[in-house]
C-alpha cells in the first residue's frame, strides 16, 4: 500500500509541475479546421480573438509585455490613459477588448464584472473598421514594445462573418504586418 501512494503522489507531482495553464477567454471560439501541423511559438506572441459576433480582443503572452504595450499605446496616443493601479490591472487581464476611450473604466471594474462586460456589452471589443481602427494602434505599439520577432496569431470562430476578418487583416495591412498566422484545428487529411 506504501509503495502505491507513494507513486500516485510523484504521479500527482509531475503533472501539476508539467501542467501549462491558458488564459481565460472572453468568448469560446470554435476554430475551423485544417491539415497543416505549423506550431504557434509559446513566447513573445500577440494573439487577436475575433468572435463569432465580430468582436476583437486581444492579449500578449505575458503581463510585462502586455504593459510594455500599454504605455507605448499611452506614450503614442492622447486617448489612452492609465495611472499606475490601472496600468497593473490591464498588464494581469487575461483578454482585452475596448475601444482606447473606455479602457480606462475598463480596468476600473472589478476582475468579473470585467469579463461581463467583454462578452455582454455590445460596445465592447477593439474598432477595426475603416473608420475607426485603433487595432492598428495596438498591434504597432506592440511591435514596438515587444522588438520584430514577436508574431502575431488570429483566432477567428468559423462563424464569424468573413468581413469582420478581412477587417482585421486589413487593418494589419495597413501598418505593414502582412505575417501573422491563422489558429485552427488539426484535421485528418484525406
Amino acid at each position: 500500500m506504501t509503495p502505491m501512494s507513494d507513486v500516485m503522489v510523484l504521479l500527482l507531482t509531475f503533472f501539476m509541475l508539467t501542467a501549462t495553464f491558458t488564459k481565460e477567454e472572453p468568448v469560446a471560439v470554435n476554430v475551423p479546421g485544417s491539415v497543416s501541423e505549423i506550431k504557434i511559438p509559446e513566447s513573445n506572441i500577440m494573439t487577436i480573438f475575433v468572435s463569432p459576433e465580430g468582436k476583437v480582443f486581444m492579449v500578449m503572452d505575458s503581463p510585462d509585455r502586455q504593459k510594455q504595450m500599454a504605455e507605448q499605446v499611452m506614450q503614442d496616443n492622447e486617448s489612452l490613459n492609465l495611472d499606475a493601479a490601472q496600468l497593473k490591472t490591464f498588464a494581469n487581464a487575461p483578454t482585452f477588448g475596448t475601444p482606447l476611450n473606455v479602457t480606462s473604466a475598463w480596468c476600473n471594474l472589478d476582475g468579473g464584472k470585467r469579463n461581463e462586460y467583454l462578452t455582454k456589452n455590445a460596445a465592447a471589443g477593439i474598432p477595426c473598421d475603416s473608420v475607426n481602427d485603433e487595432l492598428k494602434v495596438w498591434v504597432s505599439a506592440a511591435r514596438q514594445a515587444c522588438g520584430e520577432d514577436m508574431r502575431i496569431a488570429i483566432k477567428a470562430d468559423k462563424t464569424t462573418p468573413y468581413k469582420t476578418i478581412k477587417n482585421v487583416m486589413n487593418s494589419l495591412r495597413s501598418i505593414d504586418e502582412s505575417r501573422y498566422n491563422l489558429i485552427t484545428t488539426l484535421k485528418s487529411g484525406e
